[in-house]
């Protein structure tokens, strides 16, 4: 799986990407709005989930990947995540610090946005964070998304919920 945009390379994850998530997943100010930063296992188990995914659904997350240095710079992709209590396809996104306020998550975000509607049969899509994560929500309201929910979490204390239609995103197209 190959997706292009103007910057990012969005492809399939591999154990050989295991240092580059690593780095991300395990920085306590990337992970400061999840319940702990990953160790070594919850970030291999967090590969294997992914690639899991992508035999099970024909998607899951994808590493990201700039395409002027080839360099690892996260990851974004669409996953079946249980969002108050309904299962739902999420887009979810982690970027290295170092490229934060760049562009690259929403870009990466929008590309993951019209992949799902041209290959999937979702009516909407969802990106859920905890409360306090600007830039995830952020990045949602840059991928087109509004706010429709927010809802008590026990381990956000209070996710917020942002979603975008079929029918948004063919407006936006237009």
């Amino acid at each position: 799986m190959v997706i292009e945009t103007a910057r990012l390379i969005l492809r399939n994850y591999s154990m050989e990407d295991f240092d580059a998530i690593f780095e991300i997943l395990s920085d306590e100010e990337t992970m400061q709005h999840y319940p702990k930063p990953y160790d070594e296992e919850m970030t291999r188990q967090w590969i294997e989930w992914n690639i899991q995914n992508y035999q099970e659904y024909g998607f899951g997350i994808w590493a990201v990947i700039l395409k002027e240095t080839r360099e690892f710079i996260g990851d974004c992709g669409l996953t079946i995540q249980t969002i108050d209590g309904e299962l739902l396809p999420e887009i979810g996104y982690h970027i290295h610090k170092k490229y934060w306020k760049k562009g690259f998550g929403s870009e990466a975000a929008k590309a993951v946005r019209d992949w799902a509607f041209e290959n999937t049969i979702y009516d909407s899509l969802y990106s859920y964070m905890k409360y306090t994560n600007i830039g995830s929500y952020s990045t949602a309201i840059a991928a087109g998304m509004k706010k429709v929910k927010e809802y008590p979490d026990e381990n956000n204390k209070i996710s917020y919920v942002y979603a975008i239609t079929r029918e948004e995103w063919n407006k936006l197209k237009q």
